[in-house]
């Protein structure tokens, strides 16, 4: 048994179900879109951790800077630690290889982070507190995508 939505053709008509019982043998096309849905989501957001990942190694000046002025005890090897984080949890999400792992990485960096580095309520800017309730609201939302894909059962479709 198998629960999800389903693209069918009714004549000149196209219609997406949502049923309950799916044989997986009478709908092949539907369970390949949706395998490729669920690769361009992982490229997405392994591809933000990933890029954000690279970001810390050639900004690590000013991120470090940004850092020491958040209060980070070591802010050197912090920027350092989280871009090795986002570098390998992005690059295992992409790929598919160690997912558990590699999300536990993009969680692990986004629990101490959101609330150090994004503490908008700290603030006393009102623009900068709007800027910190973003990226704080940012990070939640990732660190609950994170969370979801960890419940997805392995393997994973075009895991390498």
């Amino acid at each position: 048994m198998y629960i999800g939505l389903v693209y069918q053709k009714k004549g000149k008509h196209t219609v997406w179900l949502l049923t309950k019982d799916i044989d997986k043998r009478r709908l092949p096309d539907t369970i390949n879109h949706m395998a490729i849905i669920f690769l361009i989501g992982r490229i997405l957001l392994g591809g933000f951790f990933l890029y954000n990942g690279i970001n810390h190694f050639l900004k690590a000046g000013s991120l470090t800077h940004y850092a020491a002025s958040k209060g980070v005890p070591a802010p050197g090897i912090a920027v350092f630690g989280t871009g090795l984080l986002l570098f390998f949890g992005g690059l295992g999400v992409i790929l598919g290889v160690y997912p558990t792992i590699a999300l536990s990485f993009t969680i692990l960096f986004l629990i101490p982070t959101t609330f150090m580095m994004h503490a908008f309520w700290k603030e006393h800017d009102p623009e900068e507190r709007v800027s910190q309730m973003i990226a704080f609201s940012k990070n939640m939302a990732l660190l609950g995508a994170s969370l979801m894909l960890l419940s997805y059962p392995l393997p994973w479709p075009y895991m390498f």
